[in-house]
């Protein structure tokens, strides 16, 4: 079974954040693996030890994305592919997708897996759209994934219930934080991943139109401060009362 996991780097989410003059997000600084593509390799790994097979990482990004690769493959994953070209710097959630595409097409993979969105994005735009290019089913919020043969069954929850849903194989799944703590890479896999392959592609030998962006950042401001919540004192005699009272009036109960 070949499982492509599509990772990214990005700002590392426990350091300082800042704007560039065309409102993106500063990437001189730290950077890491993206938190939610963790669980994404996870899910891959699972897959293979329980099916077999191999586990091929695509990112796109610069030279430095070699590191949030490297990662993936001392957590156990067998080789990874980096796209990187300068003319695909800024690319919005399709050029992403596009790229994604042209560089796994060609991989022939059972089952592409992907985080449900990124931390510097968080468009959650990027899997569906390379769902539809590659013209594989999407399964997506997955917190349980399982293979039987040539179809996969997933399980998620929605704000109506517990959902399953199945489709045959290939196909492209992503994943939730519900699958289950990534697992960290021992020494021997940080060892390991030192001599496994990194493949480097550009945006020409993809044969990508890096010059079609339809998202463009106009400007940031600041989130609309929330006003401060009320707050109920209990005085000993009808505190509970008003709380149900405001509760009702909220429409909770």
């Amino acid at each position: 079974m070949k499982i492509v996991v599509a990772i990214k780097q990005v700002p590392d989410p426990n350091g300082p954040q800042g704007l560039e003059a065309d409102n993106r997000l500063t990437r001189s600084r730290e950077v890491a693996l993206d938190p939610g593509d963790e669980y994404g390799i996870e899910v891959a790994l699972r897959l293979k030890e329980s099916q077999g097979g191999e586990v091929v990482l695509v990112s796109m990004g610069p030279e430095r994305a070699r590191d949030a690769l490297r990662k993936g493959l001392s957590m156990g994953a067998d080789k990874g592919i980096l796209i990187s070209d300068t003319v695909l710097e800024g690319a919005d959630a399709l050029l992403t997708a596009r790229a994604l595409a042209a560089a796994i097409a060609p991989l022939a993979a059972d089952l592409v897996v992907c985080g449900t969105e990124s931390y510097d994005g968080s468009t959650g735009m990027v899997p569906p759209m390379l769902a539809e290019i590659l013209g594989l089913p999407q399964l997506s919020a997955a917190g349980q994934v399982e293979v039987s043969g040539d179809s996969i069954t997933v399980h998620r929850q929605t704000g109506d219930g517990h959902q399953v849903v199945e489709a045959a194989l290939p196909a492209l799944v992503s994943v939730t934080a519900a699958v289950g703590e990534p697992r960290y890479a021992s020494l021997k896999g940080i060892m390991a991943a030192r001599s496994k392959e990194i493949s480097v592609v550009t945006g020409a030998a993809l044969n990508i139109d890096a010059g079609r962006r339809a998202e463009v950042v106009e400007g940031v401001e600041d989130a609309e401060a929330r006003p401060p919540g009320e707050t109920l004192e209990d005085d000993g005699s009808n505190g509970a009362e008003r709380i149900l009272t405001a509760l009702r009036a909220c429409k909770v109960i």
